[in-house]
């Protein structure tokens, strides 16, 4: 199914400049709420010192543009000690006057002057003291940006993958899914622990901190909107009820669960998994395999991981494979899904490829699949 025939009906949101010039009680403190659970991909950020410097240069400057100001019109000036106002006294007032000191030993007295003081030097001694409250203005510029960027977020997202859990099984997901060229921004992360979610923000992933159990959490994290939902975390029951939460809220996303023992599968498949994968005994298999023939271990290993030499991947069939019999694919192929059926090589029914197949295939260089 493809990803617009999922996608499932959604109210219309705020747009961004409404959005920031007036919100809802209840939409603020949403907003509010997700910003503390929802981790965005950090950005590179400048170093302190760097900072300073900055500012420390934004306010010099500042200060050498009031002096040459005032001096350019010194004569509209009076100086009480000698009546007169040079490039040190220009310096000397532009100063006290950014500063909001003001000692009143030199005034403005012509009307350009006061003119000029009204127009361009008190909007400079506003710009002077933003650049000394910098941090604390920093502060709060970035804690609305970030407001901003989830809420711009949320409003964007759909029919991505939502991905519950950060562990081992999670991160080989994530990166399986990266090099089947879903792009990050796609990818969502869901755990509990705080540390996974940064790890994931680190990694470029928006990750939701919180509990998958609780259709609160899911929500943060647009499952209503998904298209695919990964269920990965670290205990049996627990995917279970994620797996029913995330079925309940979404009734077209393909789910895929990971079980560590089999006889958690049926009771995953009826919360709504359409997949299970049990992690134990493909483990165990892998074992066994390895101890009568290691080759045929590491193909495996091969063909599970992209990039390591040999890729399967599912991919449609192209306008010259139409009619061709699979044998004559550049690739190899095992398989084919034609409709809901998914058939082998040998099947005698595959004696030619048809529009609308699915080809499964031993690649040794990856390609980009279309994601159904």
């Amino acid at each position: 199914m493809k990803d617009d025939e999922r996608r499932p009906a959604r109210p219309a949101r705020l747009s961004l400049f409404r959005s920031l010039w007036y919100r809802s009680r209840s939409e603020a403190r949403d907003d509010a709420e997700a910003g503390r659970s929802i981790t965005m991909p950090l950005r590179i950020a400048v170093p302190p010192l760097q900072q300073v410097l900055r500012r420390l240069a934004m306010g010099l400057l500042v200060l050498a543009v009031t002096t040459l100001i005032v001096y350019a019109d010194h004569d509209g000036y009076n100086d009480n000690s000698d009546g007169s106002v040079g490039l040190l006294d220009a310096a000397y007032y532009a100063t006290v006057t950014l500063s909001t000191t003001g000692y009143g030993d030199i005034t403005p007295v012509s009307d350009t002057a006061r003119l000029i003081n009204i127009l361009v030097i008190t909007p400079l001694r506003v710009v002077f003291l933003i650049i000394l409250v910098g941090t604390t203005l920093e502060v709060l510029t970035e804690r609305t940006r970030q407001q901003v960027r989830v809420h711009r977020w949320r409003a964007r997202t759909s029919n991505h993958v939502v991905v519950v859990g950060y562990g081992t099984k999670g991160r080989h997901a994530v990166e399986t899914l990266v090099g089947q060229g879903i792009p990050k921004e796609r990818i969502v992360v869901v755990d509990a622990q705080r540390k996974s979610a940064l790890a994931a923000g680190d990694d470029g992933l928006v990750s939701v901190t919180g509990d998958a159990t609780r259709s609160e959490t899911l929500l943060k994290a647009e499952v209503q909107n998904a298209s695919r939902v990964i269920v990965a975390p670290q205990r049996d029951d627990t995917a279970a009820l994620v797996t029913l939460t995330a079925r309940q809220m979404n009734r077209r996303a393909t789910i895929v669960a990971a079980a560590r023992e089999d006889e958690n599968v049926p009771l995953l498949k009826q919360s709504g998994a359409d997949t299970v994968i049990t992690s134990s005994s493909s483990a165990g298999r892998l074992l066994g395999v390895s101890m009568v023939s290691p080759t045929v271990a590491r193909t495996l290993e091969n063909l599970m991981t992209l990039g390591r030499g040999l890729d399967l991947i599912e991919r449609p069939v192209t306008e010259e494979e139409i009619g061709a019999a699979p044998r004559s694919c550049a690739d190899l192929v095992v398989a084919v899904v034609r409709g809901k059926e998914v058939l082998d090589y040998t099947d005698p029914r595959l004696a030619s490829l048809r529009q609308g197949d699915r080809v499964i295939t031993v690649s040794r260089t990856a390609r980009v699949t279309e994601q159904a």
